[in-house]
Parts: structure tokens; C-alpha cells; sequence
């Protein structure tokens, strides 16, 4: 596709995908573009909107949206539209309940194991097509850096591979320029752009999958590899289906359990859990997993999840967070080296995390733990990496602790400088909040801050202490302290910064447990999920 015809697809798509926006949730829109300007102008930006705005269910069709953000489904079909926009927005929230309903049938059959090594396996050069919800370079997270780093693994160890974004990605997150294919590192990422965005969810639905059956009959894959949540999982079904193909699903999180988390309060947050939404999304969830050929997922406490929701553990391989073998193989900058390099003040220890900024991950126990240590008479400041809808309220937070001259926040910053950053802290931090989805799902930053020879400090959560732990089982590799307890966590991060033999040990260890976590190591724990769910013969 020339360039201007890939922009004027762009055009047109955009366009719909506005003008659907402005006729049901115009504050929401309004939210979502001053929440992609720049971090200084954001933080400013962002906080005056919300507070015109407030947070979407205030207004004409305020009623439906505060239902539906309660998880009250009852209440959603039960109101009665007075005005267009309520019949507009009521529709599009209804169209999304419906695609929820889990659809009957029976789950995936195991596939028999295929004989000969993983080298074998690898060697045959299986053709995998993965399709994601988003990917480098328009979105830098956990689970887009995760993604790459699978696919440069499988590249290398001979898979052949393919991949797709969801429909309408990245244009539906502000790339208006995107071209149709992205290439990271010799990677490609297709683009799957619809020629509009319908209101109604069936047919969106329905789109997706004939652009992804197109770029399926392209690409002619053995597999289909997704991954959560249900929207990029049952999209990769119906297509897989549609071909005859098998596929994989890949559960890296728990999406009903992250939204029920993003709520501001307990109770609020046990209310979302009790709700109809969180149990309609639970029950597509599951029924994917149960329906796909094979499921991979990130650790043993999901799997154990996925067990207890019915899915044959001998149909789930856990592959773990991990790291590319270059950053074990290149020494990181010192602290003092990485913080010359990003012009921050010498001569003070610096504490914090690169992470998503997010409710769930607890970043505020970061502020209020310098500024216990600074109360005690320790020169120490504070450094939070990333953006997200909690940003703001760290800036507020660190000016009422009176810490704002030692918190640094900057907000987005390419991934290579975010290794910077992370080279840049003395100790790292991983103060998660005791919610469900933090005591299930592991992260992938405590193992880059292990490789990168940074201690670590988490909270005492299973998946924390999985993650800092050898695959075989053993100590953690880092410090685990009690979520809530501040005390204890400036007691432990003044105790790292004090004491250089703990620190040393506490390097050593985690260095030790990155090296089992790297792609080189666990790819073939995919190569092994391919020849199984192919059913594949090797000579």
C-alpha cells in the first residue's frame, strides 16, 4: 500500500473513530488526547480537565456511564434513554455486554506430545502467527517489551514468525501518521485498520476478524498465538477457527482483576468485584483459556488461578518474565555513571522504579518512603519512571510530603533511556498494593533491575516472591516487606543503602536468578507448545 493511501485510510478511519467518540463520551476523548501530551504538559494538562470534565458520569448520559463503571449491568439494561446521546451510549455499553456473553462449547482438546528434542522442534521452523493488543514503538510497557523480546527469541531459534495489533491500533491511541507496518529490530508489526469504526460492538467484532483472516491467509501460519485480554483473544479465536488453525492463548494478566484494582478505594474496589461486569469478564476469560489448544502464562500462582478455573494444568506452560541475554552480558552504568548521563543532582542515594503509574502499583509508599528516610536525616531522593492516570497525584503527594525538590518523576522516556533510569537507582522498588490481581500476576521489572545488579525491595506478595526467586524454588533474591508498613520499608531500603556486604549478597543473588531468566533459556518452552499443539511429527 503506497504511503498515501496509507494515510488517507488513516483519515478516514480516524475520523470515524472521533466522531463515534464525540457522540457517546466526548469527556472521555477530551481525557484520552490530554493524557498523550507531552509529561511536563500532562501533568498540568490532565488535572484541570478532570476537574471541568470530572469523569464522564456527570452529563446527559452520566447515569449509564457511572452504572457501567460500577459494573452495574442490571442497572444499565434497566435505565430507559431520554435523550439520543443516552439511546447512543446505553447501545454502545450494551454491545459490549453482549460480546461478553461467554459462547457455549466444548474446551480444546490436548494435543499429543511430539516426539524428538526442543532443538527438533525448533529446527522444523514452525510458522507462528502472533496477534497482540499493542506493540512497540507506540506503546512502551511491560507487555509490548515482553512481546519483543519473545519474538526476537523465536526469530533467533528458528520459529517463523508473524504478528498483528488489534483493529484500529495504533491509530486509536493518537499515531495518526501510523504506516501499515511497523519494523522494531527486524520485527514487523501489521497493522490491522478497519475502513471505519461502527457503533455497534458485533460488527467492530466481526470487522476484525476478516482483517485478521486476510493477514492469516498471508502470513499461512501452523498456529495462532494471542494473548489477553478477551478482546485480542477472541478475535485470534474466531479467526483461527474460521481457517481451521490451532491456538494458543497466552494469559498475562487477569483483565477483570485489573479493572476491579483501578478503582480508588477498598470499597469501591470490593463493589467491582462483586459486580456483573467483573463476573461476565471472569467467565469469557475462562472460557477462552478453556477453549484454546494450549495456554501459556507467567508464573505459578497463575497457573495454579487457571487450574482452579478448570483448565487441565497439562494443557498450561508457565514461561516466567525474563530478560535478553545482552543486558546480563553488558555491565550496567554505576548509579553515579547513569545519573551523569541523565543530569540528575550527584552525591545522594536514589531510590524509586520504572514502572506503569498506576493505582495498583502502590508508588505513593516510593514518596512516603523518602520522606520517612529524610525525616531521619538520610540524604536520599526519590525516582518514579513512567505515566500513567496516578501521575498527578504523585506530583500532588510528593508537594504535601514536602519532598517535591527530591521526586523526580519524568514521566514517558524511551525504552533505552528507561534502562538508564533504572541503572540510575540505588535500590529498587516494587511497593504493589495487596490487591488480588498484584498477589497473582508478575511483573517483568524486578527481573530487569536483578540483571541490570540493582537490590531489590517488594512487597510480600506470592507473585513478588515468585519472581524474585530461582525457577527451582528457593530464597528470594530480593527484600520482602509488608505493603502497608512504611516504617518497614524505609527500615529496609535505609538498611540497603547502609550497609554495602548486604547490598553486595543481595546483588549477587538476583544477578543469579535473572541468568535462568532469559529468552535464550525459556523460547523453547515455546518451541515445545508449537509442536504439541500442531501435533507435528518429527522425523
Amino acid at each position: 500500500m503506497s504511503r498515501l493511501r496509507e494515510l488517507a485510510r488513516n483519515a478516514r478511519f480516524t475520523a470515524s473513530f472521533v466522531a463515534g467518540a464525540l457522540a457517546t463520551d466526548p469527556a472521555w476523548l477530551v481525557l484520552q488526547a490530554a493524557r498523550r501530551t507531552p509529561a511536563r504538559v500532562s501533568a498540568v494538562v490532565v488535572p484541570a480537565v478532570e476537574r471541568v470534565l470530572g469523569d464522564g458520569t456527570t452529563g446527559p448520559a452520566g447515569r449509564l456511564r457511572a452504572a457501567w463503571a460500577r459494573g452495574d449491568v442490571s442497572a444499565l439494561r434497566a435505565t430507559t434513554p431520554r435523550t439520543r446521546t443516552e439511546r447512543r451510549v446505553r447501545a454502545a455499553l450494551l454491545g459490549q455486554v453482549a460480546l461478553l456473553e461467554p459462547e457455549p462449547g466444548p474446551a480444546g482438546v490436548p494435543a499429543a506430545d511430539a516426539p524428538g528434542g526442543a532443538a527438533d522442534r525448533a529446527a522444523a521452523g514452525i510458522a507462528v502467527h502472533h496477534h497482540l493488543t499493542n506493540s512497540l514503538p507506540h506503546t512502551q510497557s511491560g507487555y509490548t517489551l515482553r512481546t519483543h523480546a519473545i519474538l526476537l527469541a523465536q526469530r533467533a531459534a528458528g520459529t517463523r514468525l508473524t504478528a498483528t495489533t488489534r483493529p484500529g491500533y495504533p491509530l486509536t491511541v493518537g499515531a495518526v501518521t501510523a504506516h501499515g507496518t511497523d519494523v522494531v529490530d527486524g520485527v514487523a508489526y501489521r497493522r490491522l485498520v478497519p475502513r471505519s469504526l461502527p457503533a455497534d460492538h458485533r460488527r467492530r467484532f466481526d470487522d476484525g476478524v476478516e482483517l485478521l483472516v486476510r493477514a492469516l491467509e498471508d502470513a499461512r501460519p501452523d498456529v495462532v498465538h494471542a494473548t489477553t485480554p478477551w478482546t485480542t483473544g477472541d478475535t485470534a479465536r474466531a479467526a483461527a477457527r474460521r481457517l481451521g488453525l490451532p491456538w494458543v492463548y497466552e494469559v498475562r494478566g487477569l483483565p477483570e482483576e485489573t479493572w476491579a484494582a483501578s478503582h480508588p478505594t477498598p470499597e469501591a474496589r470490593d463493589r467491582a468485584a462483586a459486580s456483573e461486569r467483573f463476573a461476565l469478564v471472569r467467565a469469557t476469560e475462562t472460557e477462552l483459556a478453556l477453549s484454546a489448544d494450549h495456554v501459556v502464562t507467567l508464573s505459578g500462582t497463575m497457573r495454579d488461578e487457571l487450574a482452579g478455573r478448570g483448565v487441565p494444568r497439562e494443557r498450561i506452560t508457565v514461561v516466567p518474565n525474563a530478560v535478553p541475554d545482552e543486558l546480563l552480558d553488558t555491565a550496567a552504568p554505576s548509579p553515579a555513571e547513569a545519573r551523569a548521563r541523565l543530569g540528575l543532582r550527584p552525591g545522594r542515594a536514589l531510590v524509586g522504579t520504572v514502572s506503569s503509574v498506576v493505582g495498583y502499583e502502590g508508588l505513593d509508599t516510593v514518596l512516603r518512603t523518602v520522606a520517612r528516610l529524610r525525616s531521619q536525616g538520610h540524604d536520599v531522593a526519590a525516582l518514579v519512571v513512567g505515566d500513567g492516570v496516578a501521575r498527578p497525584g504523585l506530583l500532588r503527594l510528593a508537594d504535601e510530603l514536602g519532598i517535591a525538590e527530591h521526586a523526580h518523576l519524568p514521566g514517558r522516556v524511551p525504552r533505552d533511556l528507561a534502562r538508564t533510569y533504572l541503572a540510575a537507582l540505588d535500590v529498587v522498588l516494587v511497593p504493589r498494593r495487596p490487591d488480588r490481581v498484584t498477589r497473582l500476576v508478575t511483573p517483568l521489572k524486578p527481573v530487569e533491575a536483578m540483571a541490570a545488579g540493582r537490590p531489590v525491595v517488594a512487597s510480600d506478595l506470592p507473585a513478588l516472591a515468585e519472581v524474585l526467586s530461582p525457577l527451582d524454588g528457593g530464597a528470594p533474591a530480593g527484600v520482602l516487606v509488608d505493603p502497608d508498613d512504611v516504617e518497614a520499608w524505609a527500615s529496609a531500603v535505609g538498611g540497603l543503602l547502609a550497609e554495602d556486604a548486604t547490598r553486595a549478597a543481595l546483588v549477587a543473588a538476583g544477578r543469579a536468578v535473572a541468568a535462568e531468566r532469559t529468552w535464550s533459556r525459556l523460547v523453547t518452552r515455546y518451541t515445545d507448545v508449537y509442536a504439541r499443539t500442531t501435533r507435528r511429527r518429527v522425523a
